[in-house]
């Protein structure tokens, strides 16, 4: 008897049909005119599809174990700067309380007494992820896996839980993995080989790097299978490498050894929220990635007429050749990847799901970088946008906070 889909993952918001091929990435990173030509190019190359018969799951037989993957401190950030791939180097263990202002001590212990309960108040936590999670003693880990759902708030069910789906991905592994189809794992293996070339974690000869790539590649074979209305789609695997990163540097040496099934999970929930701008056929519609940057140029003539003007209108810079990128890959490729990190712990806090949140980042990178932007011309603007300069992370988040509080107020008096 063939074990069927979990109905969580065999809904129709994954059925739409697949195209044999889509340059999504590469249609908005390429330069309209001759005098961009000399423009940094879009690292991301474009997206190939394969083809889109659907595939059955297998039988299952005997559970097989989960992967373990080599350990890896947990990473600080102590720069809200870029570092050149060059010379980027693991960052070290942030383990301790040294540095830590009288705030940051408060911080953590609110995070740990809400943790402590027996029914975690996700509003409360989501309040306080919402300004990010501090790098210490697995709470990253633990609040992404609740923010996401993949843990219910009652803790006495996280070890029931936990060991069905852990068990659930090892049957997928058993399954799904004996006859990949080739062109897809061809092309995963190509794009997981280029996943943060400069971080040794995911780069690199190493049995860790090795260990690593492997997990990428299960998790995103599998889920192509199980999906496949959408298979895989390049860019995936630069959203799943943050998740999977937390997961495996998780202190608790029995949550890390399940990395790759809790990654597999968490991958599923938040690319629902993001599915159909993955999808080429849906560009057009409602829900699809024109819809979306169109919502952010709204967001931004809302804000700042002005600027919205002078880029739109003006020097004739459109959205898409550099929120594209921003938004499908969900900001992990224009910052340090520590303050990527960061920025996803506020995009997973909001209880409305991470878009709207999203959006409000991306204008508030525009507006931060305003007075540049208004004494430039088409071509200066556009190599700025696509390689957007350092930022200080929490006055980002902090001006995308008070772009929330502005639009609410103005909607509340509109009342």
């Amino acid at each position: 008897m063939v074990k069927s889909v979990p109905e969580w993952l065999n809904s129709s918001i994954w059925s739409t049909p697949n195209p044999s091929s889509d340059d999504r990435l590469q249609r908005y990173a390429t330069k309209p005119s001759e005098e961009t030509l000399t423009l940094k190019p879009d690292p991301i190359p474009p997206p190939q599809r394969p083809d889109k018969a659907a595939i059955a799951v297998p039988t299952p037989h005997e559970k097989a174990p989960p992967q373990h993957a080599d350990k890896a401190p947990i990473p600080v950030s102590t720069s809200h700067e870029k570092t050149p791939p060059s010379s980027v180097e693991e960052p070290e263990t942030l383990d301790s309380n040294a540095n830590l202002s009288p705030e940051d001590v408060d911080r953590r212990a609110r995070f740990f007494s809400e943790l402590s309960r027996k029914v975690i108040d996700l509003r409360e936590l989501r309040r306080l992820g919402s300004q990010g999670i501090p790098d210490c003693a697995g709470l990253r880990p633990t609040i992404w896996k609740l923010l996401l759902g993949y843990l219910p708030n009652d803790r006495d069910m996280w070890a029931n839980e936990l060991a069905k789906k852990r068990s659930q991905y090892a049957l997928f592994r058993e399954e799904l993995l004996l006859n990949p189809d080739t062109e897809i794992a061809e092309q995963i293996d190509r794009d997981v080989k280029r996943t943060h070339p400069d971080m040794h974690f995911f780069s690199g000869d190493s049995a860790l790097a090795r260990s690593n790539q492997e997990a990428l590649k299960n998790i995103l074979l599998i889920f192509a299978k199980l999906n496949p209305g959408i298979r895989y789609v390049q860019g995936m695997n630069e959203v799943l490498a943050p998740l999977f990163y937390v997961f495996q540097n998780d202190p608790d040496e029995k949550s890390a050894a399940h990395a790759e099934a809790d990654a597999f999970f968490c991958f599923v929930e938040l690319l629902s929220g993001f599915r159909d701008h993955f999808c080429q056929q849906l560009d057009n519609s409602v829900v699809g990635i024109r819809s979306t940057i169109t919502k952010l140029s709204q967001l931004l003539r809302e804000h700042d007429e002005e600027l919205w003007r002078h880029l739109e209108v003006t020097t004739k810079v459109n959205p898409q050749f550099y929120a594209f990128r921003w938004i499908t890959l969900l900001l992990t490729q224009e910052f340090n990847f520590a303050d990527s990190l960061h920025i996803w712990d506020t995009l997973l806090s909001d209880p409305d799901g991470p878009l709207e949140t999203l959006l409000r980042i991306c204008c508030a990178m525009l507006i931060l970088i305003r007075r540049r932007l208004l004494a430039g011309d088409f071509t200066s603007n556009l190599k700025l946008l696509q390689n957007y300069p350092s930022a200080n992370i929490s006055h980002l988040l902090y001006v995308a906070d008070k772009l929330r509080a502005r639009a609410r107020a103005r909607a509340h008096s509109s009342v």
